[in-house]
C-alpha cells in the first residue's frame, strides 16, 4: 500500500482511462496522510499522484471531507482485522499480549498514520475515529490483562500504562525526532517492555 514519493521534477503518471475504485482513493489518501499529514489530503494532488482525472474522484465522493472519512474508516477497519483479528487464535493471554506487542512494534506505517492523526484531533472527522480506536485498544488490553490474572482495577491501570508507553514512544520518535534505535537496541526495548508489563505466570 505504501507509495514511494516521486522524485522532484518528474512528470505525473499519465491519466488512466479506467476509473479508480473508492478503496483505491482511500488507500492513496492514507499514504498521503502518512507522508504529509491530514491537511495534505486534497483531490487534485491525489488525482495527479494516481494518474487519474478528478472525475474518478467525484464518481465516488461528493467532497474531500467524504474521502477523508472513507480513509479513516478504512484505517480503522484494517487495524481491527489485521491486528485484533490475527490474535483471536492465541488462547493463552500472556502469549497473546506478547504477540500483540511484537506485532505493533513492527507496524511502522500504522504508527506514522496514528501520529499524524493525533496532530489533527481538532478535525471533526478525526476525533471520533481516534476516540473509538483508542477505547477499543484499551478495552482489548484490559481484557487481556484480566485474563492474565490481574484484578479489574489493576488490569485497567496496566492497560493505560501500556497504551501510554506506546503513545509516548511515538511522540519521542516521530514528533520529537529522537534518534531512532538500532535494530538490536529496539528489540531489547520491546522485550523489556513486555517483561515489565505482562504479568508473570503464577
Amino acid at each position: 500500500m505504501a507509495t514511494t514519493p516521486r522524485a522532484s521534477g518528474t512528470k505525473p503518471a499519465p491519466a488512466r482511462t479506467a476509473r479508480l475504485s473508492a478503496t483505491g482513493w482511500a488507500e492513496a489518501a492514507l499514504d498521503l496522510i502518512a507522508e504529509q499529514g491530514v491537511s495534505s489530503v486534497a483531490v487534485e494532488p491525489l488525482a495527479r499522484r494516481l494518474g487519474v482525472t478528478k472525475g474518478s474522484f467525484y464518481w465516488h465522493f461528493p467532497s474531500r471531507d467524504a474521502l477523508l472519512v472513507a480513509a479513516l474508516e478504512l484505517w480503522e477497519r484494517m487495524e481491527e482485522e489485521t491486528v485484533f483479528g490475527q490474535l483471536e487464535a492465541v488462547a493463552d493471554p500472556r502469549q497473546r499480549l506478547r504477540a500483540l506487542f511484537s506485532m505493533v512494534a513492527r507496524e511502522y506505517k500504522t504508527h506514522i498514520i496514528y501520529s499524524e492523526l493525533l496532530k489533527a484531533l481538532d478535525h471533526p472527522a478525526v476525533q471520533p475515529v481516534i476516540g473509538r480506536v483508542s477505547e477499543r485498544r484499551l478495552d482489548y488490553l484490559t481484557a487481556s490483562f484480566r485474563q492474565a490474572g490481574l484484578g479489574r482495577d489493576d488490569a485497567r491501570n496496566r492497560a493505560r500504562l501500556a497504551y501510554s508507553a506506546y503513545v509516548g514512544f511515538l511522540q519521542l520518535n516521530l514528533q520529537l525526532k529522537q534518534t531512532r534505535m538500532q535494530h538490536e537496541e529496539f528489540d531489547n526495548y520491546v522485550e523489556h517492555m513486555m517483561t515489565t508489563l505482562i504479568p508473570p505466570t503464577t
